[in-house]
């Protein structure tokens, strides 16, 4: 009767070393795929979510100083034409 728990005592230890291995394994699969993707990514010249939304903020101020200057422009240039149109008058 001792025979068998010997073989299944031996058997357990060998199944929880290769579970302690295979998840070691997973361990440094896992580290090695991150490192690699890190390189790729590094590689591309990627920008950070801080740079991406730093630059999209300084494009919607732009945008909207640009918008404001074209009806400060379409004003002035509104004020300006009925005076153009009176010195043609008084030249004729």
């Amino acid at each position: 009767m001792q025979a068998p728990n010997k073989f299944f005592d031996e058997m357990s230890k060998i199944m929880t070393n290769a579970m302690g291995v295979a998840q070691g394994a997973k361990s440094e699969a896992e580290t090695a795929m991150k490192s690699w993707m890190d390189r790729w990514l590094a590689d591309r010249d990627f920008v950070t979510r801080e740079e991406f939304d730093a630059v999209k903020a300084m494009a919607q101020k732009a945008r909207e100083e640009n918008e404001a200057l074209k009806a400060r422009l379409d004003a002035l240039e509104t004020e300006a034409a009925p005076k153009k149109t009176t010195r043609a008058k008084k030249d004729a």
